[in-house]
Parts: structure tokens; sequence; C-alpha cells
């Protein structure tokens, strides 16, 4: 069994995965688009924070439940620090990784922004380029009737 990388270790590895998400280029390359049928792109990890987790959950099984989205990560304890109105904030939240369609995020996004609390709601995605086929695939088949 291949040993655990430490948490911080872990942690300085997150920035540089979701660069790799967004700009293509994979740490590494399991499953490359030509040999799996997956078109680069066509699955998306959406990114909303919540100012708790009860919210967070909410709308995590809302979206799920209507199809808008595969699988979400509900992850607790984010800092965020902002300018809102002309002043600098800092706020505890969760953040939610959402996987679904690319061509669901508009309808995602309008649902969220439906119930969500915040005036002005963070609803951010992000193109999967690359990844473990048998995932995108199962993303693709749970969102696919809504996007028939």
């Amino acid at each position: 069994m291949p040993a655990l990388l430490p948490v911080a270790s872990r942690l300085q590895l997150l920035p540089r995965a979701l660069l790799s998400m967004a700009s293509g280029n994979s740490l590494s390359q399991a499953s490359s688009s030509s040999s799996s049928g997956y078109v680069p792109g066509s699955v998306s990890a959406a990114f909303v924070t919540c100012p708790n987790e009860t919210v967070a959950k909410e709308i995590a099984r809302a979206v799920v439940e209507k199809r808008l989205a595969a699988c979400v990560n509900v992850i607790p304890q984010i800092t965020s620090i902002y300018e809102w109105k002309g002043k600098i904030e800092e706020d505890s939240e969760v953040l939610m990784m959402i996987k679904t369609q690319s061509s669901l995020v508009p309808a995602l996004t309008d649902f969220v922004r439906s119930v969500h609390p915040y005036e002005v709601a963070e609803v951010i995605a992000l193109p999967v380029e690359q990844g473990n086929f048998p995932y995108l695939h199962w993303v693709h088949q749970v969102t696919k009737s809504v996007s028939d």
C-alpha cells in the first residue's frame, strides 16, 4: 500500500491540481481523451461558497436530486477574505465542489442563485480536461436526463 503524504504536503499540491484542471496540464496522465472517448471540458467542477454547513448541504442535496450535479463535496471551515461594499471582510464559510456536465453550468448557476442566501452568490466553474474516465463517464450518466 502506498504511503500517504502528510496533510501539509497534500495541501501544497491542491493549488497545482486545481490549476492543472483549468489549464489541461495533468499531474498524472492516467487517461487520455483519445483512448477514453472523453471530450475534454465536457465535465466541469463548479465552486460555490455558503455561510454554513446547513445551507451547503441543502443546496448540495437539491442540485443532486435535480440532476444538475452528479456529486457535491462539502468542504467545511474555509476562511474567505474579500472586499464587499468598500470594506475588507473576513468570514468563515463552507465550500461546495460540484461535479456536473459543462452544458449544465448555466442551469446550475441559475438554481444556486435562486436559493442562495447571499446577495451575490459565488458560482464559478472550471472545465475538467482530463481525469479518470469511468468517473467522468459516471458524471455524464447521472446528469444525462437533464441535458438531453
